[in-house]
């Protein structure tokens, strides 16, 4: 009988234990344990806004996601784009949910990438200041103009216009370099002193 035993132990598939990693972002005090429509795009706009710093941004994810060991939660591009898809705003929304587990995997990795452009985010966000103070149109840095004009292009092209909030931002450029520019903000309050805690926690302002 002992025997038996053993051997069914022995055979039975190992637990999977979640990527330690996960363990530097806390739990909210939620109801389900899945993300709001809010957070979700909040989430995937943040990887837009990498996208458009960086060609291969999305290749550079998929590599970031083997590199933190998330593989277990993000397995390919495919799954990845499925996550993504969960943002009400997508032309190609899912309807799927996001489940916390499946959200800290998407903040770590723009997190870490974040951490990799400090120098450039911080190059952009000073270019931009400095355009303002000056008056000058900001088509006139090269950098920073091709970063929001590849914002605005990914924006458009994945976003579902018939959607109110995207429509007014698919209207107007002005809209869409401030939406650009705050993200670039964002990702910057990243890469500071427990920068990615406090913006995991931002997220889910007023739903704890």
């Amino acid at each position: 009988m002992n025997d038996t035993l053993s051997l069914m132990t022995t055979n039975s598939p190992p637990s999977q234990s979640k990527p330690m990693i996960l363990d530097s972002l806390a739990d909210p005090d939620l109801s389900e344990q899945y993300c709001s429509p809010r957070t979700r795009q909040q989430i995937d706009l943040m990887l837009l806004a990498i996208e458009s710093l960086e060609l291969g941004g999305s290749e550079e994810m998929l590599l970031v996601t083997k590199e933190l060991e998330l593989q277990d939660i993000i397995k390919n591009r495919v799954v990845l784009w499925r996550l993504r898809c969960s943002n009400p705003w997508r032309r190609s929304y899912s309807r799927n949910p996001l489940a916390l587990e499946q959200a800290k995997a998407l903040v770590l990795i723009s997190c870490h990438l974040a951490r990799r452009m400090t120098v450039l985010i911080r190059q952009l966000l000073l270019a931009y200041q400095q355009l303002m103070e000056k008056q000058i149109p900001l088509e006139n840095h090269f950098r920073l103009s091709d970063y929001l004009a590849r914002f605005r292009a990914h924006f458009r092209s994945r976003m579902n216009p018939r959607r109110a909030k995207v429509a007014a931002y698919c209207a107007s450029d002005e809209k869409l370099n401030e939406l650009a520019l705050s993200l670039l903000t964002k990702l910057l309050f990243c890469t500071g002193t427990s920068g990615m805690q406090r913006f995991w926690s931002s997220l889910f302002d007023g739903e704890v």
